[in-house]
């Protein structure tokens, strides 16, 4: 399956509807959206970015980062987050979220990014071991669901000007 990754507002139509298919999935996995406050302006060059998925001109995935200085992991002082990584069903199991995320990591990199952090849950047992494959170790929880017993939050160390995670 070829995906083609495009940059996008994160207040792009098609953005909108794969963010509204993730927050069902958080519904019928937790029980609740996530409520983490975030303002769209995050996802702004050059302190973010976002992308869309595209598979026969069809929007099947999405991520975006956003520079976190106040999220130092693994002895990086300049890290991005990863949020809003979705994958819709019909295209899973496909490489498209290891795609996605290397493009996340690839962009976060030239940015300056040193690291790359994230929160997924215990729910989500597909993205851990997508993440941990990937080259993430779990780091101190940060966040808005720090306080959860479902949140697991992750770190990667990024080698500047490399094709990160390929």
């Amino acid at each position: 399956m070829s995906m083609r990754i495009l940059a996008v507002a994160f207040t792009h139509p098609d953005t909108q509807r794969l963010v509204a298919d993730v927050q069902a999935e958080y519904v019928r996995l937790y029980g609740s959206e996530d409520s983490t406050p975030l303002d769209t302006g995050v996802f702004d060059p050059p302190q973010g970015a976002f992308f869309v998925g595209y598979v026969d001109g069809q929007p099947v995935a999405m991520g975006g980062w956003r520079l976190r200085s106040d999220v130092p992991a693994l002895g990086a002082t300049r890290s991005a987050e990863v949020k809003r990584m979705y994958v819709a069903p019909a295209a899973r199991r496909q490489g498209l979220a290891r795609a996605v995320l290397a493009h996340l990591e690839e962009t976060a990199a030239r940015a300056g990014a040193e690291a790359m952090v994230l929160e997924t849950g215990t729910e989500q047992p597909e993205a851990i071991a997508m993440y941990e494959r990937a080259g993430y170790e779990r780091i101190e929880g940060f966040g808005y669901y720090r306080w959860s017993p479902k949140s697991r939050c992750y770190g990667k160390r990024l080698v500047p000007g490399s094709r990160a995670g390929r």
